[in-house]
């Protein structure tokens, strides 16, 4: 799907991601901020000094996630935590961990670049950090501290990328596990009524119907369709139409039961599927939806329409597949069509 980009403002994609970077960059200022101060405690002021330029890149760089310029803030992200890691590393040594932060880049190039790029970003990446490691066998430490100084900065150091990575990790996690979610949804339910969709419905039914197998007369089915609904339509609109039915399927779900299954079989028909419900009863709840949905209030802002529902009913019979059983139902769903609309009709019990 094509996404515009507003010029001056890239990555318009991907909120999460951004969101997330925010927060992070949030995080990066504490650490640094924390850092100051340890930094004076063990006598490297000038260490202390930058991260005082760090908090501020940090802070600007979230300025400008929030006002979604996320390319540059990008790039400030990159450069701090590059010459950070790489002005640690020289003035007190390799030993001090500050080339931990380096690794944290690579989830986060992946997830907000082209597979082609992000794997080009790694490259330079991987070069940048071991010819660092390389510098530092020919390069004594420019500003030494003490040995007890220099372990406590690296357990620091360790300490806060494990944090950071395991909150990436929480995240894409998350990320994936909605998506999943999101994906799961768009394939089961239908978008304009909230309902099940009609894949997702005949399978439910098809396990019905192989569940009550040995008690037929348990399980019925209704068809229902909106009356006049072209007609209305075309009066109305397309726009009150889909309104219409949203509320028709919500009235639909008020009035039926936790077990019941109901889903938008096509155009203005719903399939409800009553497990555990004989013909009497499944006439009586074909007759309390019809009423529920008659007396509704279908008032929309300043327009007030009249809405009703013509229902067939059918029972299911022993060995008949779904399309049987539908069909039945939708005979007599065409015959109270035929009588006049807004009423309940019955299925054929017995074979014909």
């Amino acid at each position: 799907m094509d996404q515009t980009i507003v010029p001056g403002r890239s990555g318009s994609g991907r909120p999460q991601f951004w969101q997330l970077a925010r927060r992070c960059c949030q995080l990066a200022a504490a650490v640094d901020v924390a850092f100051f101060f340890l930094f004076h405690l063990l006598g490297s002021p000038i260490l202390a000094w930058i991260n005082v330029i760090s908090v501020g890149m940090y802070m600007l760089a979230f300025w400008l996630l929030g006002t979604r310029h996320n390319g540059p803030a990008i790039v400030l992200i990159w450069l701090e935590v590059i010459i950070h890691a790489a002005l640690g590393t020289l003035l007190i040594g390799w030993d001090s961990g500050f080339h931990y932060f380096l690794l944290m880049f690579i989830p986060a190039l992946f997830a907000g670049m082209q597979r082609r790029k992000a794997w080009v970003a790694v490259g330079a990446l991987w070069s940048f950090y071991v010819g660092l490691y390389a510098l530092m066998w020919f390069v004594e430490p420019l500003q030494p501290i003490s040995q007890g100084g220099l372990l406590g900065v690296f357990l620091f150091n360790l300490t806060v990328v494990f944090c950071m990575f395991s909150y990436l990790a929480l995240f894409y996690v998350s990320t994936v596990s909605a998506s999943q979610r999101a994906l799961n949804r768009m394939a089961t339910i239908d978008a304009l009524t909230g309902l099940f969709n009609r894949r997702h419905l005949a399978e439910l039914a098809d396990k019905e119907i192989a569940r009550h197998a040995r008690h037929p007369d348990q399980l019925s089915f209704l068809l229902l369709d909106v009356d006049h609904f072209k007609q209305f339509n075309d009066k109305y609109g397309h726009d009150t139409g889909d309104r219409v039915l949203a509320r028709v399927s919500t009235v639909l779900a008020q009035t039926l039961r936790e077990q019941d299954f109901i889903g938008r079989w096509g155009g203005e028909e719903f399939l409800v599927v009553l497990p555990g419900t004989g013909l009497v009863q499944a006439i009586q709840t074909a007759e309390r939806i019809r009423c529920a949905v008659e007396t509704h209030s279908w008032v929309f802002e300043d327009l007030e329409v009249s809405v009703t529902v013509s229902v067939g009913v059918s029972q299911y019979r022993a060995g008949e597949d779904l399309s049987a059983v539908v069909a039945r139902a939708d005979l007599a769903l065409y015959e109270g069509k035929r009588l006049g609309r807004n009423r309940v009709e019955v299925g054929a019990v017995e074979p014909v």
